[in-house]
């Protein structure tokens, strides 16, 4: 069920917003597109510092919002560590220009403007008034939002990964080891012979969809050899791609996704579109709770991953968190990647393909009550 926030005022308004967006923002333009008089989510971007073609910048943030399902109007509302400057005619608030172009854009694309609001470590104030006044940042917590959660964070909170003791690490670099070098001929113990630990690993491997759908029943309790043998997986991008669509998808579109995945690396077969639609975020809306189980599973394997095996489960945090609608936490995983692997092609790729869709098409389907 969709959950429809009403405001009767513009107090009142940016007391709801972080419930809209999800989190307190920090130095962000949020925009929220309106049908009729109703907002039923948000989309934030960082403000346009340094070099930023303001134009570009302004039909960018229209063009998002006007992608959002049945959008006839539009609110504004800058969040900034600047203060306004104080002057003999009045105030004026930070971003004025930046916001002006943003409403022209909105205007020109025959959107209404519902409000455009700015608010700063001395207050908060209106960018429509002719004579802004900051109001007092203690009248937004007025809002009482019962079983909402708490949106004290900013759009990077959570994204530090899991603290996992150094005998766990050991656990799972020497299992992802020893099955590496089993499978790959290089060297391993025989199976007879390896530890539980690498049998373990081992026998997941005989059946990877069946492991990439088990590792979502406890995703941050998972025993060492598990996270090895997806460590293993994510490593290789046949295996990392059924796991990425099914993760997306369900346990039938993983094994579709396996069995296309093996036609092409046999006989160079074309993959459907439909599976390929999936990564680029096209198609049917994910499970948002299945997309957040796995996301909890890549992050907990790249916190106990050895570091030369971290861009792989890093790089699938960076698509779930994207395919999520959470774009900030992806960009922060796949600069955590470009610590360890400046060239680690899936990074790459998910970067250029973020640049081009700031989030998936999904995520622009206004959800039905």
């Amino acid at each position: 069920m969709t959950t429809v926030l009403r405001a009767s005022g513009s107090a009142e308004f940016l007391g709801i917003v972080p419930s809209l967006v999800g989190f307190t923002p920090v130095e962000s333009l949020v925009l929220l597109p309106f049908h009729a008089s109703r907002t039923t989510g948000a989309m934030r971007l960082d403000l346009p510092r340094d070099e930023v073609e303001l134009d570009e910048y302004a039909d960018t943030a229209i063009a998002l919002v006007a992608r959002v399902d049945r959008t006839d109007a539009v609110a504004v509302v800058v969040y900034t560590d600047d203060e306004p400057v104080r002057t003999p005619d009045g105030i004026v608030l930070p971003f004025a220009v930046e916001v002006e172009a943003v409403l022209g854009c909105a205007i020109d694309a025959g959107l209404r403007i519902v409000d455009a609001l700015c608010v700063t470590p001395s207050g908060w104030a209106g960018y429509l008034d002719e004579e802004p006044e900051l109001g007092d940042l203690d009248d937004l917590d007025g809002v009482a939002m019962p079983d909402m959660g708490d949106f004290s964070g900013d759009q990077v909170s959570g994204v530090g990964l899991p603290t996992v003791d150094l005998a766990r690490s050991e656990r799972v670099g020497r299992t992802l080891r020893d099955i590496t070098a089993m499978i790959d001929g290089a060297g391993g113990p025989e199976l007879r012979d390896a530890d539980p630990q690498t049998i373990g690993a081992v026998l997941l491997l005989k059946d990877v969809p069946a492991l990439f759908e088990s590792v979502l029943a406890a995703p941050e309790d998972l025993p060492a050899h598990a996270v090895a043998a997806l460590l293993w997986c994510l490593d290789r991008p046949l295996f990392r791609d059924v796991a990425l669509t099914q993760w997306g998808s369900d346990l039938a579109g993983g094994l579709r996704t396996l069995d296309a995945q093996l036609a092409f690396a046999a006989s160079g077969a074309r993959i459907p579109d439909d599976i390929g639609d999936v990564f680029l975020g096209r198609g049917p809306q994910p499970d948002t709770e299945r997309l957040r189980r796995a996301l909890l599973v890549a992050r907990s394997a790249a916190a106990a991953a050895p570091r030369a095996s971290r861009p792989a489960p890093l790089t699938a945090a960076a698509w779930l968190s994207w395919a999520l609608g959470r774009s900030s936490h992806a960009a922060c995983y796949l600069e955590l990647v470009r610590d360890i692997d400046p060239r680690y092609g899936l990074a790459e790729l998910l970067d250029s393909m973020m640049s081009v869709a700031v989030l998936p098409e999904w995520a622009f389907r206004r959800a039905t009550t």
